[in-house]
C-alpha cells in the first residue's frame, strides 16, 4: 500500500511519533517531508498567523509528492481528501503522555529540527492539551477520516503495531 503513495499524511496527538514516522517514511521513499508545527511556528515558539500557515500548507498540498505530519484542523479535510494515504496514530492518553515525557526528557533544550529556533519544552498547558487530547481533538480528526476512502486509511493503536508495520514495509526497524 504505501509503495504505492505519493502524499502521505500522518495524524495524531503529540508525543505519539507523527515527526519521527514522517521523517523515516521520506528518507525511506525519497519523497519531501513537512511538519505542521514547522509552517506554524517562527524561531523562539513566534506562532505565525493561521491564514499565512494555511497558505502554506495548501500550497504544499499541490506537490505531486510529500509527507504532512501534523494535524491543524483548518486543513486537515482537503490534506486527507489529496492523500493517498493517511495514517492515524490513534493512542491512548498514556502512550501520548509517555511519548511527550521521554522526548522531553531525552531532548530537553535542545533545537526542534522540523521547527528551527525552537528548543524542546514542556509546559502545564501543553501537559494539560495531551491529557485532554483525546476527548477535545480525537473526535474532529477520527469524523474527517471516516469521510474519506477506507482503503487508503491506515490506524495505529499502538507504537508496536505501527512499528511491525512499518518493519514489513520497509524491513528496517523504527523505535518511536
Amino acid at each position: 500500500m504505501i509503495k504505492d503513495a505519493k502524499r502521505i499524511s500522518i495524524v495524531g496527538g503529540c508525543g505519539s511519533g507523527k515527526t519521527t514516522l514522517a521523517d523515516n517514511i521520506s528518507k525511506e521513499m525519497n519523497i519531501p517531508v513537512y511538519h505542521l508545527d514547522g509552517m506554524h511556528y517562527d524561531a523562539n515558539w513566534v506562532e505565525k498567523s493561521k491564514v499565512e500557515r494555511d497558505k502554506v500548507i495548501l500550497e504544499k498540498i499541490q506537490e505531486d509528492a510529500w509527507v504532512i505530519d501534523g494535524v491543524y484542523r483548518s486543513t486537515l479535510e482537503r490534506r486527507l481528501n489529496r492523500s493517498d494515504l493517511v495514517i492515524f496514530l490513534d493512542y491512548s492518553t498514556f502512550a501520548l503522555t509517555k511519548g511527550i515525557l521521554g522526548r522531553y526528557l531525552k531532548n530537553h533544550g535542545k533545537e526542534k529540527s522540523e521547527i528551527p529556533g525552537c528548543r524542546e519544552q514542556l509546559n502545564w498547558k501543553f501537559f494539560c492539551y495531551v491529557l485532554k487530547w483525546r476527548k477535545n481533538k480525537r473526535p474532529c480528526i477520527a469524523s474527517e477520516i471516516s469521510k474519506i476512502k477506507q482503503s487508503k486509511v491506515l490506524i495505529f493503536k499502538s507504537r508496536r503495531k505501527m512499528n511491525k508495520w512499518y518493519m514489513n514495509e520497509f524491513n528496517e526497524k523504527m523505535t518511536i
